[in-house]
């Protein structure tokens, strides 16, 4: 395992996001707005608080808007390069895409899901310390069917990880896996000998966690997610701006050059950037994606709206 304590970022933003369609027809998932800021905005922003300083995003689905959005990662310190997965074949196969690019070890965020951390440099700090061949992300998590849609991760007595199980049936723990990573180069050999799911029929990076914990590496988990939303629905992304918003104390998010007609109310939303509101209507509990014209007269309420969409959420 290395000693060098260099550590480098990947976010992999290729997945296509069927279920939360229509906004994956014009959207990487990783792009979709959280109170004005990318998803993967703050991926990159938590990337940098703990020294990170390159960061190789793997896209695919839509995969020119991402660097459109982010550029080279001039605008915080950082140097982003783009690897374009090809065949989307699970997050493994995305992982390995990176092997002859990277020769530190990484920190790995998925992309679509949002996460609110408590300090992952006690995760880095972990990793370093126990010359881990691994660290995962965990989060105790009391309502099974959480632990069912993400994975669960089984511990020794000692603390140290025993097994992780992909989308588990029965549920026998608290502990579930979140999307953040912190994996030593041994990762590659894993990735390299993990056969494809009868589930999905992908690459599982959770069969590679395992062939790594087999294989005698010692892995970790860290508690260090407050909270994460995995945006699967279009009325999930609604839900995770709410809770986000109320997290920073604020009853409305407004973003800049948002042009309201007198009289408007706007309450407890988020309205990107260049929002223009032609008539005097209510804006409740709703989400308007930057650049969105609204010409009508109908009050807004439980709505994502975008410039070509509206999503009422409403009974969802």
């Amino acid at each position: 395992m290395s000693t060098e304590k260099n550590l480098v970022g990947v976010i992999l933003a290729a997945g296509r996001g069927t279920r939360i369609k229509p906004l994956s027809l014009r959207y990487p998932k990783p792009l979709l707005p959280v109170c004005n800021k990318p998803i993967i905005q703050y991926q990159i922003e938590d990337m940098k608080r703990i020294g990170v300083k390159e960061v190789f995003v793997v896209v695919g689905h839509l995969k020119e808007k991402v660097p459109q959005q982010l550029g080279d990662g001039s605008a915080w310190g950082m140097k982003l390069h783009y690897i374009d997965q090809g065949e989307t074949l699970g997050i493994a196969h995305a992982v390995l895409q990176l092997e002859d690019q990277i020769d530190s070890p990484f920190i790995l965020f998925l992309g679509d899901i949002f996460m609110v951390n408590k300090d992952l440099q006690t995760m880095v700090e972990m990793f370093w310390a126990r010359q881990a061949g691994g660290v995962l992300a965990v989060k105790r998590e009391y309502n099974p069917e959480y632990i069912r849609r993400n994975f669960a991760v089984i511990l020794h007595a000692s603390g140290i990880v025993t097994r992780v199980i992909e989308k588990p049936r029965y549920v026998n723990t608290d502990l579930k896996g979140c999307g953040i990573y912190l994996f030593d180069q041994a990762i590659f050999d894993a990735i390299r000998r993990t056969p494809r799911t009868a589930q999905r029929d992908e690459y599982e990076i959770t069969s590679s966690i395992q062939i790594l914990i087999d294989d005698g590496y010692p892995v970790y988990p860290a508690e260090v997610v407050k909270w994460d939303m995995n945006i699967t629905l279009a009325c999930d992304l609604l839900g995770c701006n709410r809770r986000q918003r109320e997290r920073l104390g604020q009853d409305n998010i407004v973003g800049q050059n948002v042009r309201l007609a007198p009289g408007t109310q706007v309450i407890n939303s988020v309205i990107g950037d260049g929002v223009t509101v032609s008539q005097p209507i209510t804006i409740r509990d709703s989400l308007l994606f930057a650049g969105t014209p609204v010409t009508g007269t109908e009050d807004i309420v439980d709505t994502v709206m975008t410039p070509d969409d509206v999503i009422v959420c409403r009974g969802r």
